[in-house]
């Protein structure tokens, strides 16, 4: 594989796994995988990912020097929510801290990076994206996932997956910390700020530090750094935002 590339699969097990591999074989940075299915599609702290026909699995190789998940992760799902706002959505995409792409108050899709190291040096990063686009949700996931479909009848996996690749492609995952711009970008998009959570830390979250910390706000005015957790929203807020994490 001579040059990056979009390998297509039917279905298959996970196009991490299977972009891992790639890798592992020389495939150059920007090659995707991009799968009708995945039978053992993964999501944060482990979590299974319902991935059927219908929807855009899809993983994207990077090769940096130097990277920080946390602020690879959240590049991407702005990079993907802007794309898709491009394509009709407007802003009604945003990021959730750290990983998840909203729909109004409902679950679009997710973001998994995974780092592989050769010693001490960062060999390579697979930046992994699900997003529910014509399938139908499991019945039980109804009222908190969404689909693209819902809000823009005519997307298909076939007309998203250059521009999505595009996006992924275009994040840079060894740039430092985020700058000013992109801070106003992720605050026009950020889903969570605002809203009272109970954990990982009790509190108001009030946007992302430079390295992507989520920064929450306690009830005694001091405001904390949280790099990992599950988000918990507080009693009060809508149904479907406490129960999508």
């Amino acid at each position: 594989m001579s040059a990056a590339t979009i390998v297509r699969l039917g279905d298959i097990g996970s196009t991490m796994d299977t972009l891992h591999a790639l890798a592992e074989g020389g495939a150059p940075a920007g090659t995707a995988v991009v799968a009708r299915s995945q039978t053992a599609g993964r999501g944060s702290r482990g979590r299974s990912w319902t991935s059927p026909s219908g929807g855009l699995w899809l993983s994207v190789l990077s090769r940096p020097a130097i990277a920080g998940l946390e602020l690879v992760s959240l590049r991407t799902g702005l990079a993907v929510a802007e794309a898709l706002g491009r394509m009709g959505v407007g802003d009604r995409i945003r990021v959730k801290w750290p990983n998840d792409l909203m729909l109004d108050e409902r679950k679009l899709g997710g973001i998994l990076c995974e780092a592989r190291w050769q010693g001490a040096a960062l060999a390579w990063i697979v930046i992994g994206l699900g997003l529910n686009v014509e399938n139908q949700p499991p019945p039980e996931l109804t009222s908190r996932a969404a689909r693209l479909g819902e809000v823009l009848p005519g997307a298909t996996v076939e007309t998203l997956v250059r521009p999505v690749v595009a996006a992924v492609r275009a994040v840079d995952a060894a740039a430092g910390p985020l700058t000013d711009a992109e801070h106003a970008r992720f605050a026009a998009r950020d889903w969570l700020r605002g809203r009272p959570i109970l954990e990982p830390v009790a509190g108001t979250p009030l946007g992302v530090a430079d390295d992507g910390a989520l920064l929450v706000r306690r009830a005694d005015g001091t405001t904390v750094a949280v790099r990992a957790g599950t988000i918990v929203i507080a009693e009060g807020a809508p149904a479907s935002a406490r129960s999508v994490t």
